[in-house]
Formats: structure tokens, sequence, C-alpha cells
């Protein structure tokens, strides 16, 4: 899993059948301190995140293909959650 902020949509006037009534989505990866890290993906939604929102990508094909229940989709990274909430404890505290 990949925690990750939304920070755009993409439009495509031409879908294959698997991807429609879903979104597409541009992700950045973040840190747990919200801080971005690593390359942009382009992601299937599936839970209707919006931009700005920090979202969970599951960017494993055979996961995201279990998620959307065709086992032939080509897909890749797909948002299976909207995070509401981060809280760490950082290491000696309780």
């Amino acid at each position: 899993m990949i925690l990750a902020r939304v920070i755009g949509h993409v439009v495509s006037t031409m879908k294959l059948d698997v991807f429609k009534g879903h979104k597409l989505l541009l992700v950045k990866p973040i840190d747990i301190e919200e801080k971005p890290k690593g390359k942009s993906l382009l992601v299937l939604d599936t839970v209707q995140a919006g931009v700005g929102d920090i979202v969970l990508v599951m960017d494993e094909g055979n996961s995201a293909r279990t998620v959307l229940d065709n086992t032939t989709a080509p897909i890749r990274s797909i948002i299976v959650g909207i995070v509401d909430e981060i809280n760490t404890v950082q290491r000696g505290e309780k």
C-alpha cells in the first residue's frame, strides 16, 4: 500500500469498458508527515476521492484486478481507501 495525495484528475473521452464508471486520478506518494516522495502515479478511483484527499493506493496489478473483480483488466494501481487521519507515535514515546 502507498499513502498518497490526489493532485489532479485525468479526462479520457474514450475508455475500455472496465474503466467506465470510475475516475482516473493523478496521485503523489507522501510520507507519514505528508511530505511528497517518489514519482506521481495514474490510478483508478473506486472510492470517490477528490483533489486534495489523502488516499491508500494499491500498486500491484493482480490485487487491483481482484478489487475490480476482473482478472483480465489492464490495470496496476487503484485507490482503495480515503484516509481520515494519520496518527503516529515516535519511538520511545508512550
